[in-house]
């Protein structure tokens, strides 16, 4: 069955989730963030996740604000970090993530085959709006798509159903990129057709399922439709 729709992660996908941190060790009023913003960006990263991996199983909902907030508290703790300033300008600038280079000539080429394109993320609404108005992206997206409207965080089956809901396309005719071997295999589990988008060169997560593909960036994803 050939691909009608292909479906984006969002955060570590399309937008540079270590953008943030970057970005706030580069000024002046947040020196110290210099010398550990690398490890900081990654211990952020990987509390945001297991945070909403531990929700889900306990049924304690929260949106993804909440686990973003609750990520970089331990990730600041962690470096020895107090600082209130920090704090919020590193939140800030989560709302306008770059997206990687290779992203708006990406979702253009998919446009122009006449595929329609979405995101499908943990993240919530305003969040999503706020990266995709930055990265100026939603010109050639037909939905973004948050797990709000399901009240759990991926990878449940409940938010793998609304592409299917949405586009009203039977699961063969997906094709889902994630940066998350976690949920490239969730997806692919679900039935989508699959990219594993392997940019730290990792090894392939244990799992129930895997990725159809392995790539390790976007550039090539119009080759495969």
């Amino acid at each position: 069955m050939p691909i009608t729709t292909c479906v984006f992660d969002a955060y570590g996908t399309l937008f540079d989730v270590n953008a943030a941190a970057a970005q706030a060790a580069s000024e002046p009023d947040h020196a110290a963030l210099a010398a550990v913003w690398p490890a900081l960006a990654r211990d952020w990263r990987s509390k945001q996740l297991q945070y909403t991996w531990l929700r889900a199983v306990a049924d304690q909902h929260c949106d993804f604000w909440q686990v973003t907030q609750d990520g970089l508290d331990w990730a600041m703790e962690a470096q020895g970090l107090s600082d209130d300033a920090t704090r919020a300008r590193l939140l800030e600038l989560y709302w306008e993530l770059a997206a990687y280079p290779e992203v708006p000539a990406m979702l253009q080429a998919l446009k122009a085959r006449g595929l329609a394109t979405a995101i499908l993320s943990n993240g919530s609404p305003a969040m999503l709006d706020g990266a995709v108005s930055s990265a100026g992206i939603g010109d050639v997206l037909d939905a973004v798509l948050s797990v709000e409207d399901v009240g759990v965080f991926k990878p449940h089956v409940r938010v793998y159903d609304m592409v299917c809901q949405r586009f009203g396309c039977a699961p063969e005719e997906v094709l889902f990129v994630s940066s998350n071997g976690w949920d490239a295999a969730g997806a692919a589990g679900y039935g989508f057709q699959t990219v594993w988008v392997n940019r730290g060169g990792k090894p392939k997560d244990r799992l129930y399922a895997a990725p159809d593909s392995i790539l390790p960036d976007l550039t090539t994803i119009p080759e495969l439709v």
